[in-house]
């Protein structure tokens, strides 16, 4: 009988050890397998006693939670870590989708636990001051997932409302507008002088506070790092503190040896005159905390209708309005006119343009393709669209790609039915992380055929074959070559034979050249070290 496993899911805190509860160190040593966004991995290594940690890079939430439950469902007890608390933009949730089109439940699947850890409004309050003491919600401002509509409206409805404000995830290297446009909407509500703090990592070696107001806060260091906190209307500074006071109105004296009001007589009705009536619920005496300039009304025509009928003795039925946002379906994939062909013609850019329409959107990449994002119910008749005009279609994302020159503009066609076998072959096949196929049709290889994954340069009649290229970073190197001189009719299966063995065992989000040096061993090709032979520093993003 296969032993069951658990999965779960650990917040373990901003990242020193002195914050993390000894539930999340209990799970972390006990675990067999630990899975995580390499970063996170790092800050808590000396934790781990897996035998089996997985760490994967940005965006890979995905991927990391499918392994996560497919581990667990082998019998594995397996941690996936999030930073913070696994709850707030962690991995909770995924967790628990990936699980339910599994077909879980909890009486039936695998057990699950959510070990809680502290959030970064949480941790970054307490570096600030006491930013926190009244309502206040977090806001992420990446808009990945989430339209930038719907979190413009949530910015705008927590300024109205006088909400303290975090904001996570509030700029990286792509998105750099998000937060200045949060700071534009802000202003419309809130104060120019209204107090914000900035805290980067905070509880780690590379802590940095700054306190700053809603006017200035742009002309600071703002990153993915970066908890953004927002003070309301009360919130002040003082002595390079951000305080919020408790409440709008003080039931007590500061100050004061002897307090003027007893603990019982505070919560009567005459001490607290801006509290609800719990008879009426009607508040006793209104006050206008949060002042903001109404719009002026549109005419409804009918709402006088409605009216009307009311002085006539009708009976108007208000209908109810419940906010409901859409899930908005986004089709995303890659269109090209061909694998050897680099041409596109009029007739096909017209097309392109007619399918993407007004809202959609259209990308060029250096894989002479066109990455389309088109907002859609109906994704085979875009599909059927384009293969009318002659455009191949693939997936996107962790598939294979194949990569070729233009053969000398097709002057040198001769291996050009081999690439497009490989394309017919493998061609959008699911992987643990994108592969790129290169492919050169002459052994000048000036595709640079050899920097991609697998290699194949077409040279007098037959292939050599390169795997295990490093193509980007300051480390980066050629792949090594495995075969010189392979016989036409070889090539299709000795590239599925690499790809199968890649797909069956490589860790999600791996790429093949680190798959080739971790195991070494690549049907009967040997791994080889080619990495620069110097020491050469690492280059964080951002450096």
């Amino acid at each position: 009988m296969t032993q069951q496993g658990k999965l779960y899911v650990v917040g373990f805190g901003p990242g020193d050890f002195q914050h993390i509860t000894n539930r999340a160190v209990e799970v972390l040593k006990s675990c067999d397998v630990v899975i995580g966004y390499k970063t996170y991995v790092d800050l808590i290594q000396d934790l781990i006693t897996a035998t089996a940690v997985i760490s994967t890079g940005m965006t890979e939430e995905v991927s990391r939670a499918q392994e996560a439950v497919k581990q667990a469902e082998a019998g594995k007890s397996v941690a996936v870590i999030s930073s913070g608390d696994a709850g707030v933009y962690g991995m909770a949730g995924l967790v628990y989708e990936v699980l339910i089109e599994q077909g879980w439940t909890e009486k039936t699947g695998v057990p699950i636990e959510i070990v809680p850890g502290i959030s970064a409004i949480n941790s970054c309050a307490s570096l600030l001051g006491a930013p926190v003491m009244h309502d206040a919600c977090t806001i992420s401002l990446s808009d990945h997932l989430t339209p930038w509509d719907l979190i413009a409206k949530r910015i705008e409805a927590a300024a109205m409302a006088d909400f303290v404000i975090a904001f996570y995830n509030p700029k990286s290297g792509r998105r750099t507008r998000q937060i200045a446009e949060a700071q534009r909407i802000l202003l419309m509500y809130r104060h120019p002088d209204t107090p914000v703090g900035l805290v980067k990592s905070a509880y780690r070696e590379t802590q940095q506070i700054q306190m700053t107001t809603l006017q200035d806060m742009l002309e600071h260091d703002i990153g993915m790092l970066t908890t953004v906190v927002i003070g309301n209307s009360s919130t002040f500074m003082y002595d390079g503190k951000m305080i919020t006071p408790r409440g709008y109105q003080r039931k007590y004296t500061l100050g004061e040896e002897k307090q003027p009001l007893k603990p019982h007589q505070r919560l009567k009705k005459e001490a607290e005159p801006w509290a609800m009536d719990q008879e009426t619920g009607k508040s006793y005496a209104p006050q206008a905390i949060a002042t903001v300039e109404p719009k002026k009304p549109e005419v409804d025509t009918l709402a006088l209708a409605e009216e009307a009928l009311g002085y006539l003795g009708g009976t108007v039925v208000e209908p109810k309005q419940y906010v409901h946002q859409k899930m908005e379906a986004i089709f995303e994939f890659a269109v090209s006119p061909g694998v050897a062909n680099k041409k596109i013609t009029p007739q096909q850019m017209l097309v392109l343009a007619e399918v993407v329409g007004e809202k959609g959107s259209m990308e060029y990449t250096p894989d002479h393709e066109f990455i389309l994002r088109i907002p859609t119910t109906s994704p085979e008749r875009i599909t059927d669209r384009l293969r009318e005009v002659g455009l191949i279609i693939a997936p996107v994302g962790d598939v294979v790609k194949m990569k070729a020159c233009d053969f000398c503009d097709g002057e040198k066609a001769d291996a050009i039915p081999y690439a497009d076998a490989l394309q017919e072959a493998f061609g959008g096949m699911s992987l643990p992380k994108t592969l790129n196929i290169g492919f050169n049709g002459c052994g000048m290889a000036c595709y640079k055929a050899v920097m991609d994954d697998i290699g194949i340069v077409y040279r007098k009649g037959a292939f050599d074959v390169f795997i295990g290229a490093k193509p980007v970073g300051r480390t980066a190197h050629p792949g090594q070559p495995v075969v010189e001189g392979l016989d036409k009719e070889q090539l299709v299966p000795l590239v599925e034979s690499i790809i199968q063995e890649y797909k069956a065992n490589a860790h999600p989000n791996e790429r093949l050249f680190k798959y080739f040096k971790r195991v070494k061993k690549i049907g009967n090709f040997i791994y080889q070290d080619l990495t620069p032979k110097i020491k050469i520093a690492p280059a964080p993003c951002g450096d």
